[in-house]
């Protein structure tokens, strides 16, 4: 698939809006939390002829029904209000749309303890301390990259990731922490665990995490 470049189009003042093939544009952020403002903005403006919005680290992806959306698209989103409210980004004043509990036993506890100088159980105090925000999804259904969280807690992933995680882990990965919604191989860094289920096609909405939430964990 082409992607054509038109450096002229900009959304913002770090954003790049790209046309992605002939059904779809990009738009390229300069950080998560624009990614989220931008998610926002979109999913509020209901633009005709979108028909999905992916938000990924730095870039979202906007889905349109056919070619002939694209142009008229692509100059909406050049008036499209778009606001990076420091405020709005901040944990302060958010109660949590979501409340995990989590067993902290995980088998690189010890490990992030030495790694963040804060031992096992301030590590779990750092965890559950502040608001989690879902970023964007990942590899798997109802994987979801979680930010905002405390910044003691970025630590790098593992030099040999493992061939198989268990459902329900809990993880941490540079900035981000996560939770692993089925057995995969994974190379974060597991702090604990939950049975709190991250994907299920039965619900309205089968993930249990959308880009915007507000996360909050609870040691149990």
């Amino acid at each position: 698939m082409s992607v054509t470049v038109d450096p002229e189009v900009r959304a913002s003042k770090e954003a790049m809006v790209r046309d992605y093939g002939d059904c779809a544009l990009l738009i390229e952020c300069g950080s998560t939390a624009e990614v989220l403002a931008w998610t926002a903005a979109l999913t509020g403006a209901e633009l005709p002829g979108v028909l999905d919005i992916v938000p990924a680290y730095r870039t979202v992806l906007v889905k349109l029904d056919g070619p002939r959306y694209q142009a008229p698209t692509r100059q909406r989103l050049k008036k499209l209000p778009v606001s990076i409210d420091e405020q709005q980004q901040s944990a302060d004043g958010h109660a949590p749309d979501v409340v995990i509990d989590v067993v902290y036993d995980g088998a690189d506890l010890v490990e992030v303890g030495r790694l963040t100088g804060l031992d096992p159980v301030g590590v779990i105090a750092a965890h559950t301390g502040s608001l989690w925000r879902v970023g964007f999804g990942g590899f798997a259904p109802g994987f979801s990259y979680l930010i905002g969280g405390d910044p003691r807690l970025q630590v790098p992933r593992r030099d040999e990731p493992r061939t198989k995680v268990p459902a329900g882990a809990v993880g941490l990965a540079g900035e981000f922490s996560g939770v692993y919604p089925r057995e995969s191989p994974g190379g974060w860094q597991l702090i604990g665990r939950t049975e709190a289920v991250l994907w299920d096609i039965e619900r309205p909405e089968p993930a249990l995490l959308t880009p915007g939430m507000w996360v909050q964990f609870r040691a149990v």
